[in-house]
């Protein structure tokens, strides 16, 4: 009998902002390989990387799969041609492609995941990890790709959601998207809590629609099979669509805000989180965005909070004293300011009594005294009552001791939102027998 070999495929920055899709392609893939009766052994799994990457396409997400196969070889050619079919590498798109041979994942492409959430990766050191774990390499352009594909292959799972992409034909790229807004909502509503993001209520706005010229028609996301299916029953559109694909991802689980910054690590564009102490008074600067400090370790961070977000208004009413845990992504430093942190979330540990002194209260009449002068007490205008110093007043604060998120619409691909908050996904198993990919029939 033949002997199969266990493969693992990864495969990142295949588009670019004026078209294709890595997922599309490994939708294409998939479809290839079903047609030859492989043998998945997973879901293909959607990993998004650490989301302040500058040159980014979009989500910054990579793709890989497992796969038992007689004639690796052969699987590698018709995949590596499916690569260079559909890579936009005219637009700019520098294309990865890696293949690992083992059913076991060491623990340095864990490692080497892990950093990729969080940290800027040099290319070049893609390309070391390849050559010292003798993986077979493909890329195109400077092999930037090389990165999210190891990392796509290495990621370890501690939560999950999935994804459910539907693609369009070919005829509909770069033509617009027409979906019933009553029928997002109304699937949002009837799928909720194990679908999320879906639609803003607050602004009436459908969040599953790419706005960009890809194959994408939609993507839900949400903790198990049954809802994805559930609601892609539930959407309406005239649009006939090509078939769709459920990927495992990391979407939902703020994995990459996980690591704490500090001194050291909180280099530009990594993110992360830090627990501090706010060191001074919010400013709130034309636009109104706010920036504040949080002393951590000795040490002082700016913080930034952008009017977009929804919660620059929470952190404007923030106080020196405040105990804060925030996480974002590190800015570069500009000339007006030292590197900061764009905030992706503030989470309220304690807050200080805002404590301030006031002048007294005239209990006859209802009103604040007078001074009367430097160490002359204070007198009301009204009576004439007299009292010889400032009160001590507490004023109530108007935040509250909570996690505050950005609103919906303002939410990375990476967001833990509210409803996940507590929750850890280690169900979902595979089965072949399951749905998770399917081509419709013209």
């Amino acid at each position: 009998m033949e002997k199969e070999t266990v493969l693992n495929v990864g495969f990142d920055d295949t588009d670019s902002p004026k078209g294709m899709c890595t997922t599309f392609l490994a939708y294409k893939i998939v479809n290839l390989l079903q047609k030859q009766k492989t043998e998945f052994l997973d879901f293909p799994r959607l990993i998004r990387f650490n989301p302040n990457i500058p040159w980014k396409t979009r989500g910054n997400g990579a793709v890989s799969f497992k796969i038992k196969t007689k004639d690796p070889s052969k699987t590698k050619n018709q995949i590596k041609n499916l690569v260079l079919k559909y890579s936009d590498v005219i637009n700019g798109a520098n294309p990865g492609l890696v293949f690992f041979e083992n059913d076991y994942i060491p623990s340095e492409f864990a490692s080497f995941s892990n950093l990729a959430l969080w940290q800027l990766i040099n290319r070049s050191n893609a390309k070391k990890f390849a050559k010292k774990n003798n993986l077979e390499i493909f890329y195109q352009g400077n092999g930037q790709g090389l990165i999210g594909a190891i990392g796509a292959i290495g990621y370890s799972f501690h939560d999950h959601t999935l994804e459910l992409l539907s693609y369009r034909k070919k005829s509909k790229f770069g033509k617009a998207r027409k979906l019933s807004t009553k029928s997002v909502k109304i699937m949002q509503e009837k799928t909720f809590p194990y679908t999320f993001n879906s639609f803003d209520s607050k602004k009436g706005r459908i969040l599953i629609t790419p706005h960009g010229p890809d194959p994408v028609f939609y993507g839900v996301r949400g903790e198990n099979i049954d809802s994805l299916i559930r609601a892609t029953k539930i959407l309406k559109s005239d649009e006939k669509l090509d078939g769709y694909m459920i990927f495992k991802s990391n979407q939902g689980t703020a994995d990459h805000l996980k690591n704490e910054l500090n001194l050291e690590n909180m280099k530009p564009y990594a993110s992360g989180r830090i627990t501090g102490i706010v060191s001074n008074s919010p400013k709130i600067v034309k636009g109104g965005h706010v920036f504040f400090k949080i002393l951590s370790k000795n040490h002082e961070f700016w913080c930034a909070v952008y009017k977009p977000t929804g919660i620059s208004t929470d952190a404007s009413n923030l106080i020196t004293g405040d105990e804060i845990c925030v996480g974002g992504g590190v800015r570069k430093a500009s000339k007006n300011f030292p590197r900061i942190i764009n905030l992706e979330f503030l989470d309220i540990i304690n807050l200080k009594k805002n404590i301030v002194q006031s002048n007294p209260l005239c209990k006859k009449c209802n009103k604040r005294m007078k001074s009367k002068g430097y160490n002359q007490g204070f007198e009301c205008i009204r009576c004439g009552n007299k009292y010889s110093e400032k009160v001590t007043i507490e004023i109530p604060r108007k935040i509250k001791k909570q996690l505050y998120l950005p609103k919906v619409s303002a939410h990375r691909h990476l967001t833990r939102p509210l409803q996940r908050i507590g929750t850890v996904n280690k169900a979902t198993k595979f089965d072949k027998s399951l749905p998770w990919f399917c081509v419709y029939e013209n």
